[in-house]
């Protein structure tokens, strides 16, 4: 059997396109969907990030409004940029770009984002809402991969699911979605003992710990779904890829997988806060 290549790549040029007709509905209804990003400081990897989500508004013909801060910004002075935010009918969705320098409480700031304008999914509010059932948006990369999964029709219902990671905004809130899906979810990370027996029972493998190819290949049983979430600098993800299309039933590539989803979910979450609101 050949392996389902899970193209992030492909499926968001398709959900642009959707987007883009959106955009024109709205914009004939008198609005323009907006979404605001916060850039605290001059970290070159966050700059780009921006760059990227504010390209990608461009192309679908969204607004967005760039606010970059000093280094030396305080909490205050964030929360205080955040609540005219959270006040501006124009805005519909806030970015605080993550990491935010040290002096910050960075936690504080993505909770003062409104939860109607929360379309990164950051929030303690917006987790516990989307756990519990609740509309809410989703963190976008695993909202982005459960989309990617939706759109390849794959079952999870039943399936024993292992996701390594457990970050606020990756980690937690995909083992939450894949629950919320009738899987049967483990969550582990970098420390949990004889991950290696953990994985090889795994019918869906999610790799979201931040550590390039901690995941062996030979971990992996035959016919295994697997999500790579994680990209480094050596252009490869949290998972050993090499010749997992000889085991996996279906994967994601580095890059070209997820990466894509998670911008791109951003900007629907976007467009739907412009259309009527939280939504699913």
């Amino acid at each position: 059997m050949t392996a389902i290549i899970l193209d992030g790549k492909e499926l968001s040029k398709i959900s642009e396109e959707s987007i883009k007709q959106r955009v024109v509905d709205l914009s004939e209804k008198g609005i323009k969907p907006t979404l605001a990003t916060i850039l605290v400081g001059n970290d070159p990897a966050s700059e780009t990030y921006v760059k990227m989500k504010r390209n990608t508004c461009a192309r679908v013909g969204m607004e967005s409004i760039a606010i970059e801060l000093p280094e030396t910004t305080t909490t205050d002075e964030l929360l205080e940029t955040i609540k005219k935010l959270n006040e501006d009918d124009s805005v519909h969705g806030i970015l605080l770009q993550h990491p935010v320098p040290s002096q910050i409480d960075e936690r504080l700031c993505f909770d003062a984002i409104s939860i109607n304008k929360d379309v990164d999914g950051v929030t303690c509010l917006g987790f516990g809402n989307m756990s519990m059932g609740i509309n809410a948006y989703g963190s976008c990369t695993p909202a982005g991969i459960i989309r990617l999964i939706k759109h390849h029709n794959i079952e999870v219902q039943g399936l024993n699911a292992v996701v390594v990671g457990r970050s606020p905004i990756l980690g937690k809130p995909m083992a939450m979605m894949l629950l919320n899906l009738n899987a049967t979810v483990t969550i582990c990370h970098s420390r949990t003992l004889e991950l290696d027996n953990i994985i090889k029972n795994a019918d869906l493998i999610v790799g979201a710990v931040g550590i390039p190819k901690f995941i062996k290949t030979y971990w992996i049983k035959k016919n295994a779904i697997v999500i790579d979430a994680g990209y480094h600098p050596e252009k490869c993800g949290d998972i050993d890829l090499d010749n997992i299309d000889r085991i996996a039933s279906a994967y994601t590539p580095v890059p070209g997988g997820v990466g894509p989803m998670t911008i791109n979910t951003l900007i629907l979450h976007t467009v739907q806060s412009a259309e009527k609101g939280i939504v699913d």
